[in-house]
Parts: C-alpha cells; structure tokens; sequence
C-alpha cells in the first residue's frame, strides 16, 4: 500500500512555495510601510538577503515594485495597479463616483467624467453624458496622453520634478496643440499652479474646441487617486460661468474624496481664480 505523504494533502500540495513568497513580499507594503529594502523584507519574511533580492529584481523588472529615486528602497509599481484595475474601477470609483457625476451632468448639462492614471496615460472610468445631438469619442476605457490633457495633469498633482522626469525621460514632449507643454519643466510648472489652485481649467489644451474643469479626488491616504471632471463643448467660457462650474466640480470631487474615507487636514480651501488670459 503506498504511504502519502502528509505535506502532500489536501489543498497544501497545490501550492507553489515560490510564488507565495512573492505574493507574501508584496503584501508586507501598505499604508505604514510605503517603502521598504531587501534587508528589511528578509527580517520580516524570515528568508535569506539572497532570496528576497532575486524576487525583488524579478517583481521589478514585471512592473510590480519600483525603486525610489533609483536607490535601494521599493515602492509597489503601476502593475498592481494594473492588476486590480478592474476590481478598483468597478467597486470603489465608479460604484461611488457613478451616481456623483449623474447628478453633476443633470445639474450643469455637460458631460461629467472620473478619470484615472496608467503610466503616461490616462483612463476614462466612469462618464456620463446629457442628452444632446452632440457625440463624444470619448467612452469608458479611452486611454489619452497624461501630459497633454487636463485631467493629466491633476493625476499628477502629487509627484515631484524628479518623479516626473523619471516618468518622462525625454528631452521634448509630444505635442497635440500650442498648449502642450514642451518640456517636463515646463509640465512641472503648469502642475505645481494648477495644485496651489486646486482645480485645472483647460481651455483647448487637448482639443482645440473644447474646454475642461476638473479637480483631484483623494483616498483614505491623501494621495490624488483620480480626476474628476467636466467637459464643456467651447473654446472659451466666460468668467461668471466658470465660477459655477469650478464650485460644482469641486465639491462633488470633494464628495466623492469623503467616500474614499479622505479627510483633510488643515489645508487651505482652493481658490476660483482667473486662468492665464482672462
């Protein structure tokens, strides 16, 4: 009669050891742990310092870890977000986001979006759209350009010079219009004002004929998880409009921010000033 083995029952024989350790790997990063080295990772996982860097040059060289500043901390990479992408955009924005922008677009009568960023791009997740004789090409999983949209640029709202070159190497960006920034500096700039304003109008930066209001939303970490916006079929609005539409987005940003448990610190409020050229 042949002896089993008893490791080798049940679910236990099923269980790829090295596959777990990875996963066990990507776990230990969290909320209180946003960065961590190899030294630290082999004390917590209890494995050799030779073990955790091979799986750490492996889940990097996949996209799921990345280095800080090039140095020998990691942070999770855009892969895991990837990953879950279909999980966060079906459960967290849009589940939450959804009835938020129809009730934005039934107020203002203008298309009303939540986008998020993958790399240099960004993604529509959720729009919703009056009724009007007007078609959009843009639907739910459009991907555009980061740098050269206005939503772009609030996703960015959090990263610094250096993780923006690092993000765009390049000496020149791609251009779409007159106002596409030409140089990461250059994005840099327009980042940092739109942050201390708290809200990016955009009139014809990606397309020449139409303009856009939006504003961050933030998660429980404080950190930009989404852009939520408006799009406006004009190559110009006018002042007194502009007001209205930017406390709009605003706040339903804001509302949407509070059901992802973000809550603010003592910051200022953002300030509804007039754009370069009006």
């Amino acid at each position: 009669m042949t002896q089993t083995n008893p490791s080798e029952t049940g679910a236990d024989k099923y269980v790829v050891p090295a596959l777990e350790r990875g996963l066990r790997l990507l776990q230990e990063f969290g909320r209180d742990s946003r960065t961590l080295g190899a030294p630290e990772l082999a004390r917590r996982l209890e494995l050799p310092r030779a073990t955790v860097f091979r799986m750490l040059n492996t889940l990097e060289g996949m996209g799921f870890l990345e280095r800080v500043d090039g140095g020998s901390e990691y942070r999770l990479g855009m892969a895991v977000l990837r990953l879950g992408f279909e999980y966060l955009s079906s459960l967290e924005l849009t589940e939450l986001g959804q009835p938020l922008i129809a009730r934005l677009c039934d107020d203002i009568s203008y298309p009303c979006n939540i986008v998020v960023r993958d790399n240099r791009s960004i993604i529509y997740v959720a729009k919703v759209t009056p009724q009007s004789p007007l078609a959009s090409s843009v639907r739910v999983g459009t991907r555009l350009p980061a740098h050269g949209t206005v939503l772009g640029r609030v996703l960015m709202g959090d990263m610094s010079l250096a993780e923006l070159r690092g993000l765009y190497p390049e000496e020149h960006l791609e251009a779409f219009t007159a106002n596409t920034p030409k140089t990461v500096v250059d994005l840099f700039h327009l980042v940092e004002a739109d942050r201390a304003r708290g809200y990016v109008l955009g009139e014809g930066f990606y397309e020449a004929s139409i303009s856009t209001i939006a504003a961050p939303v933030r998660d429980h970490s404080g950190r930009i998880v989404a852009a939520l916006g408006t799009t406006i079929p004009a190559p110009h609005v006018s002042p007194a409009k502009v007001e209205a539409l930017v406390e709009r987005v605003l706040a339903t940003a804001q509302e949407l921010s509070g059901l992802l448990n973000y809550r603010p610190q003592a910051q200022p409020q953002a300030r509804i000033l007039p754009m370069p050229g009006h």
